[in-house]
Formats: C-alpha cells, structure tokens, sequence
C-alpha cells in the first residue's frame, strides 16, 4: 500500500466517529432546514454595467467616528446624512463637508433609518423595536412586537407619504448578535410589517420571510420592495389597488445577498449586496449537515464563512438590472445611497462611511 493510502485511510478512521456524532447530534434550538424549491444555483442576474473595484474609487468620510454605520438617510433641507452606528448613536454628516455630529443615542443598536415628515427620523433598532426620534431628539418606542410576538432583530424601514411605516423583523427567534445562526439554520423566522401612527396599529403584511431586511416604498405609494437575505432576492408588495395585499417577484438570484435597498428619487433603487454569493456559500446553503458542522465548530472556533465581494446593485422601478458596484476587499457594505453626483455606503466593518464620485464611474452613464 502506498505510504499517501495508508494515512488517507487512518484520517478517514478518526473522523469518521466524529461525522457520524455530528450527524447523531441534535443541538437544543437549532435545526438546519433545506433550502425551499424556488432557491436556485443557477447564473445570478447581471447588469450591463460593473465597476468591480469599487474601494479604488472611493473616498473615506467621518473616519474614526461613525463605527459601523449601517444604513444611511438623507435629509435634503438640512444637508445631512444620517446613520446609526454600532454604539448606539445616530449620527449626522453634513454633506458635502464630511463633519460629524453625535445626534441621539437610542440605548440599543440603529440599524434601518428613515426621515419623518416632521423632520424627525423613523429606527428600526435591533434591540428595542422600532423607534420615533423628534426633531428635538426625544426618542419613543412605537412597536416591538406584532401578534403576541416580540421582534428579535428590528432591521429596515420606510416611511410611506402617509405616514404609514413599513418595517422588517428579520428574524423573531435570533436576534443581532446571533443572526448568522439564524443564517445557518435556513428557517423563515422574518415577517414584513406596517405600523400606522395614526392608530398605533401594528400589522403583519408577511411572514415566513428568510431573514428579511431593507425596504422601500415606490415612488407612485402603490406598492413597496422588500429583501430576503438568505434567498437572495427582492420581492414587491402590493399597497393598494386591484393586487392590494399580494407579492410577486421583483428581482431573483441576485449575485449577493441583499441588505438595504433605498430610491434614488430618479428611477432607481439601490441594493446593498451585503456579501457576494461564492462556491463556500453555495455549500453552506446546499447541505444543512454542512450548516450544522460550522454551526457546533464556531462554539470553539471563528470560522470563516467568506463574507466577501460585497457592494451594491442598481435597478430599475421594474427590476431590472443597470449597474454594480463590488470589491474583493469590501465586506458588509449594508447601506448605499445616492446623493447628487455621490454614492454614499457605510459598512458594519468599518468605522466611516464612503463616496464615491459617480461622474468618475466607469459603471455609469456620462454624457
């Protein structure tokens, strides 16, 4: 026998009691399901346009004090973009100048921000449920839970012409600090959600939902656009009309996974790739062994799960697809917004947020 057979086959003898106790063993609270059917493996949707090198053409702003700025709102009159950051603060970055200012803490973690009509802002905050914030900065708490069931992981919000608030809990059983288990596990736990201010109602539009994350209200108030993390994908919702309460298919097998989307007030969302689909996670959702694997490995070890290639995708009202932006060097780049000739995005990794110059972008049209 070949020296290389002989220690395959002592390898393959010690792991093989261990594969088969992993297999045996059920974890309390954790059970990797399969991917639902319409999941597919196919070629990922592409756009006409893409800047792969997104980091080259972009510029740092508020560096060093904007930790994890995850989602971004932008407040014309004023001149300010907001985000919320990982210690808790919201805060504003006056546009263009770059100077930032601590605005409010919320006393749990910002995540999706949108402005209110009275200038005030709208969080959906991970901790806490989702949050009102006046002008003169006094946080209340509208909602955290809906139909007996507390939300574990407050995470995108818009604010409809009407007031009307539309929201996402990505998940009722993991909250933030544990979202990748929820990842990992491949259970619908999210649900699409309305609070109406008017009656302090809070409604359940969806549910079943594979970690849902960011939305956005359509520029006619008819329908909304959500994101599925794990599925890849963005789906419409019906406000009003003859598909009221209904959802159809907006954009499929996007080439990452989705994070926030925002209108640009000129024909375009703009959704955040949080992380670009690769081989490593092609296998991760193909096999729930696998999952559970990583799932018992990370109690003892950081396991790398390749969140990498992340960026942003551009498409029309219709969903279809204009222009890209990744970078093998970009990771959780959760929010991009375009404001002027700038498209800003912040990240959960870093502590700024970034611009780039789209009259310098290759991924765009110049006349």
């Amino acid at each position: 026998m070949a020296p290389g057979l002989g220690f395959l086959k002592a390898v393959a003898l010690v792991l093989a009691p261990v594969v088969l106790a992993v297999a045996l063993y059920s974890p309390r609270d954790f059970s990797p399901a399969p991917m639902p059917p319409e999941y597919t493996y196919g070629p990922v949707v592409s756009t006409p346009r893409h800047e792969a090198r997104a980091l080259g053409g972009s510029e740092r702003v508020g560096e060093g004090r904007l930790p994890g700025p995850e989602d971004l709102a932008y407040d014309a009159a004023g001149g300010w973009l907001y985000t919320g950051c990982a210690d808790g603060w919201v805060r504003r970055v006056s546009v263009p100048a770059g100077d930032v200012e601590d605005w409010v803490h919320t006393r749990g973690r910002p995540l999706g921000i949108a402005l209110a009509a009275d200038g005030g802002l709208v969080v959906a905050d991970a901790d806490i449920g989702l949050l009102k914030v006046s002008p003169d900065k006094a946080v209340e708490l509208l909602t955290d839970a809906a139909e007996g069931v507390k939300f574990a992981l407050t995470d995108g919000v818009d604010v409809a012409a009407d007031g009307t608030i539309y929201f996402t809990d990505a998940s009722y059983k993991y909250n933030l600090q544990t979202h990748m288990t929820d990842i990992l596990e491949a259970r619908p736990h999210g649900r699409l959600m309305s609070f109406d201010p008017s009656t302090g109602q809070t409604a359940v539009l969806a549910r079943d939902l594979y970690f849902a994350n960011g939305v956005a209200v359509s520029p006619d108030q008819s329908s909304l656009i959500y994101c599925e993390t794990l599925m890849r994908r963005c789906s419409r919702y019906h406000i009003r009309g003859d598909k009221s309460g209904t959802v159809e298919k907006f954009v499929n097998n996007l080439p990452g996974f989705p994070d926030n989307i925002r209108y640009d007030r000129e024909g375009r969302y703009w959704i955040a790739l949080s992380a670009g689909r690769t081989f490593q996670w092609d296998i991760l959702t193909k096999y729930p062994f696998v999952r559970k694997l990583v799932y018992l490995a990370e109690k003892f070890v950081a396991v790398p799960l390749g969140l990498k290639n992340s960026g942003a995708m551009s498409v029309t009202l219709d969903g279809e697809p204009v222009s890209m932006y990744t970078d093998p060097g970009l990771t959780l780049a959760t929010g991009w917004l375009k404001v002027g000739k700038y498209l800003y995005y912040g990240s959960l990794t870093e502590a700024y947020i970034s611009r780039i110059d789209l009259t310098n972008s290759s991924a765009e049209f110049h006349e």
